[in-house]
């Protein structure tokens, strides 16, 4: 008959205590162990094992546990850190003998010798929990390590991480290291973070440099701090100078809430882009409304998520096959569209729009029997992960900056095809002077194939990228469809240029919009200068030449 569980945990916490308690040398009996016997702390032990202090972690008293937690430190582990720092965030979990650290933003775990691994919660895990005195002690051991470190990044990360948590615990330990500092950076963070325990503390004679110094910080915790010592200044010179600083800082942050506003707008315009670009040349070079266009997003989106489970193991790689696979698996669709429908429409745009339409709806219809009509999630390689931080309080997400130098690139690339290939210079005269073209020994019909290929190629590339920014569904491309057809109006139809300017401005103005007027009314406001735009410029920013364009 096996013992209870608990029975085995209490024995073993009781075994492990008492290992921990014969391994103390007996030459501790000087003034600091007296020290620390009359405030209640058990002995310091000597570098212990990685294995045993790790299961001491798990046990049912915090004296076992901050004797683990000392044997931890003095182990040497490379892997302590991580583990020390999960434990005072209570992210660290256990599951029998083995210990996990959690993801909070994926709500993942992973085991303590794999980190870069991800799975769902072990059956059986709960949380290590500790004490304050346990995580204060924790807290300062990570701040200490982490500024020591040779890396800047990893210093930074730290100072930024402190500086988040708004407490003076590492105080000591930051002010050992600021003279050691060389990262300006760096030295800027350990700054700030020292002006803030200078400015809550009692010695009023620090507070005039504590406020100079938070003065230079554009940081949103900055300003709450200073607004809280107005209210309570000791001097009416301090009181002054606290609120100078303040309105100091309220322009800066004003100023990075513009930067912000415009990197969310040209996120956004170049994801217009994107979706219009193909559409432009459809449009421009063909005259038709092609209402599937959305839908052959749609499908480049499905190309990144069957290629994602076809190679599980190379999500990095993924994205990169991706982009050839979707363009050449929409490219054929669209072709298949344009051979088999689209061809007996041309001159009458009512019927093509309302074929395409049809399509659309059976491309959906479709993709739902295939995939189900649930979202699917296409997970954002490593390098595409995290944010940019281009200065204290702006930052920008690198799958966003990624998109923007994709729809650059998509641009320029196919800008080349028109004005460098023979495809090009066909798809110009036909969409100039179709009857010339024709005269001159160009076949329009093959150049309307290839022309709606490209669109359609296009537009799978564009769905690529789309993946990274929202789940995948079978209502992915309506929701820019019509976005996509303002965009092309609003820059010329067919001319790419017109295409780049025009989607980056809508892009732009939506954002600029938002903040004032919400995110329904803002696309109202914009879609009313739209219209008005067009009845002063009806043929867009750069209209299209010719003979012929009539």
């Amino acid at each position: 008959m096996k013992p209870p569980s608990f029975l085995k945990q209490t024995l073993g916490s009781f075994v492990l205590a008492l290992a921990f308690g014969l391994s103390a040398p007996a030459a501790l009996a000087d003034e600091a162990a007296v020290a620390e016997i009359q405030t209640e702390t058990p002995a310091r032990p000597a570098p212990a094992d990685f294995q045993t202090a790790l299961q001491g972690l798990a046990a049912n008293d915090f004296h076992t546990k901050q004797a683990a937690v000392e044997a931890l430190a003095a182990s040497g582990h490379v892997h302590t850190l991580d583990i020390l720092a999960a434990l005072a965030d209570g992210h660290l979990f256990a599951s029998g003998n083995a210990f996990y650290i959690q993801n909070v933003q994926t709500d993942t775990f992973a085991p303590i010798d794999a980190p870069d691994t991800a799975a769902e919660k072990p059956e059986g895990a709960h949380k290590i929990t500790v004490n304050n005195k346990i995580r204060q002690w924790v807290r300062h051991y990570v701040a200490e390590n982490a500024l020591l470190s040779s890396h800047p990044a990893e210093r930074k990360a730290a100072m930024m991480q402190m500086l988040q948590k708004n407490d003076a615990s590492a105080l000591a330990q930051v002010q050992t290291a600021l003279p050691k500092e060389t990262d300006k950076n760096v030295r800027a963070l350990m700054e700030t973070y020292i002006a803030r325990a200078d400015l809550q503390s009692a010695d009023t004679s620090r507070h005039a440099a504590a406020i100079a110094v938070l003065d230079k910080s554009g940081l949103p915790e900055n300003l709450s701090l200073l607004q809280n010592y107005v209210q309570t200044a000791s001097t009416p010179a301090l009181k002054a100078q606290a609120q100078k600083a303040i309105s100091s800082i309220e322009t800066k942050l004003d100023l990075l809430k513009g930067a912000e506003t415009l990197s969310f707008g040209l996120s956004l315009g170049s994801v217009l882009v994107l979706t219009a670009i193909g559409l432009a040349i459809t449009f421009g070079v063909m005259g038709v409304i092609n209402m599937a266009h959305g839908e052959l997003m749609m499908i480049g989106a499905y190309c990144a998520y069957v290629v994602q489970l076809l190679m599980p193991n190379h999500i990095g790689w993924s994205i990169a096959v991706a982009i050839p696979v979707a363009f050449l698996v929409s490219g054929f669709v669209g072709v298949l569209i344009e051979r088999f429908v689209v061809r007996y429409l041309y001159g009458r745009p009512l019927e093509t729009l309302l074929a395409t339409f049809g399509i659309s709806l059976i491309l959906q219809q479709a993709v739902r029997s295939v995939f189900s009509p649930l979202n699917r999630l296409v997970q954002s390689p490593e390098w595409m992960s995290g944010a940019w931080e281009v200065m204290p309080g702006l930052s920008i997400t690198w799958n966003r900056v990624y998109i923007f130098i994709f729809c650059l690139l998509c641009f320029f690339t196919l800008l080349a095809v028109m004005k460098r290939t023979r495809l090009g210079l066909e798809v110009r005269a036909v969409s100039q002077n179709r009857h010339m073209a024709r005269a001159m020994g160009i076949s329009d019909r093959k150049v309307d194939m290839l022309t709606f290929g490209l669109g359609s190629g296009i537009a799978g590339v564009a769905g690529v990228a789309l993946s990274q920014l929202t789940n995948v569904g079978p209502n992915l491309g309506q929701q820019y469809i019509v976005d996509s057809f303002m965009v092309v109006v609003v820059g010329g139809v067919g001319n790419l240029w017109g295409t780049l300017v025009s989607g980056l401005t809508l892009g732009v103005l939506n954002k600029l919009f938002e903040p004032w007027l919400g995110a329904v009314l803002a696309k109202a406001i914009v879609l009313v200068l739209i219209i008005l735009f067009i009845q002063k410029y009806p043929r867009g920013l750069f209209p299209q030449k010719g003979r012929g364009v009539e």
